[in-house]
């Protein structure tokens, strides 16, 4: 497609570009424009996580917040799913991007856990738009030859985007010597700027959608039961994945400080390095399928992933956890665009959206329950049994993918 704009062909997705295995020049640039929203919730994470804990929230709430927004996303992912296939996606799309910055700026206001769980309702509303309609645009946009590499090079701008903002606290200790500020003060500021940073994403995606035309299609019943049967098998396999992270990933910085006594100051840039280094492996990924196939390099990376899991939660010193922990980032989430990848290719085209959010849903149901869970048992003082947890569950979830789909080639 080149720099054609983008357009949703009513009777094939895009072949032009599956000719050469680029990433078609728009679609790369609505990518690029993502990294400013993707800084803001990188920097979210590490707030809630870290700095909120820090000032007198407990792990309780902090586990509440993150499974509530878990809960409120899955809720809303089907119907908005569903709405996409049918009536389009490019506006829904639009609708998350706008509010997101919105949402972030009340957590520059105030620190009053009535008002932080109204944010996070409304995020993860914008991030159940975001959720079943992102992949479905980019599939729409590619074809078998470059789809990998455009998922890998989405993936990576988003995690890279988040490290740097997870990143961000590592300048505060300077900035409070300097300043004379006390670290809520700099933490809010920080929360407003990249606020208003995040911004530009919405802004410039609605730019570069502006020939982005979707038609609505229809399919025989028969397609449309075998495609959904692929999806059930596989967001089930994946659901074990999001129930084992629930555990302790979301969690992670606050194990880190109550279990090594490390700060947002240190527990912050790590996530940010974790989210450079996920983006850096996934960069790997496409030539792995091309050696290996789609299948086997998934099950492959996510079993590497579970042993450096184990090793997390075992470790007798913060600077071990953190290594191990960067290990599992890196392999575990190199699977990532790879699965989204094969769903999009597995599924009939009309169904993307739905697909999306229907794994969206399989993923974050167990996921936010586990989080709420993990909460408790840090809370009790038990901090490896959340990693120990993890393991099992990312260990059935490799080898049932594996022996599910190695059969099953994506074709559209």
């Amino acid at each position: 497609m080149g720099d054609a704009p983008l357009r949703q062909r009513p009777d094939h997705a895009v072949e032009e570009p599956g000719s050469d295995h680029a990433v078609p020049t728009k679609l790369k640039a609505l990518i690029l424009s993502l990294a400013f929203e993707g800084l803001g919730v990188g920097y979210l994470i590490v707030f809630v996580a870290a700095y909120l804990p820090e000032n007198g929230l407990g792990p309780n709430s902090v586990g509440l917040l993150l499974g509530l927004f878990g809960l409120v996303t899955l809720a809303a992912a089907l119907p908005i799913g569903l709405l996409s296939d049918r009536k389009g996606r490019k506006k829904i799309f639009l609708l998350g991007l706008f509010g997101f910055p919105f949402e972030l700026l009340v957590f520059s206001l105030t620190s009053s856990l009535l008002f932080l769980v109204a944010s996070v309702v409304c995020i993860a509303l914008s991030e159940a738009a975001n959720l079943t309609t992102w992949n479905a645009i980019m599939a729409d946009q590619t074809a078998s030859g470059n789809r990998d590499k455009t998922f890998s090079l989405a993936f990576t701008v988003n995690l890279a985007s988040i490290g740097i903002g997870s990143s961000i606290p590592l300048a505060f200790p300077l900035l409070q010597q300097a300043l004379g500020f006390d670290v809520g003060t700099i933490h809010r500021a920080f929360m407003a700027l990249v606020a208003l940073m995040a911004f530009t994403s919405p802004v410039a995606a609605s730019i570069l959608l502006r020939g982005y035309h979707e038609i609505p299609k229809t399919e025989g019943p028969k397609r449309r039961i075998g495609s959904v049967s692929k999806l059930l098998k596989f967001s089930g396999i994946n659901s074990l994945v999001g129930l084992g992270s629930g555990f302790i990933i979301p969690l992670v910085p606050t194990w880190l400080l109550l279990k090594f006594q490390v700060s947002d100051s240190y527990s912050g840039p790590l996530l940010g390095v974790a989210g450079i280094t996920i983006g850096l492996a996934a960069f790997a990924s496409p030539r792995l399928t091309r050696r290996y196939g789609q299948v086997r390099t998934i099950a492959m990376v996510q079993g590497v992933g579970t042993i450096f899991m184990l090793g997390t939660g075992l470790a007798p010193t913060a600077l071990l956890a953190a290594s191990f922990y960067l290990g599992r980032a890196a392999f575990m989430n190199m699977a990532s665009p790879l699965s989204d990848s094969y769903l999009m290719g597995i599924i009939e085209k009309e169904q993307r959206g739905f697909a999306s959010a229907l794994n969206s849903v399989m993923w974050n149901l167990p996921n936010s329950a586990s989080t709420i869970v993990g909460g408790f048992i840090l809370a009790s003082g038990n901090y490896s049994i959340p990693f120990l947890l993890a393991t099992l569950f990312y260990a059935a979830s490799a080898g049932l993918f594996y022996t599910a789909f190695r059969s099953v080639e994506a074709r559209n």
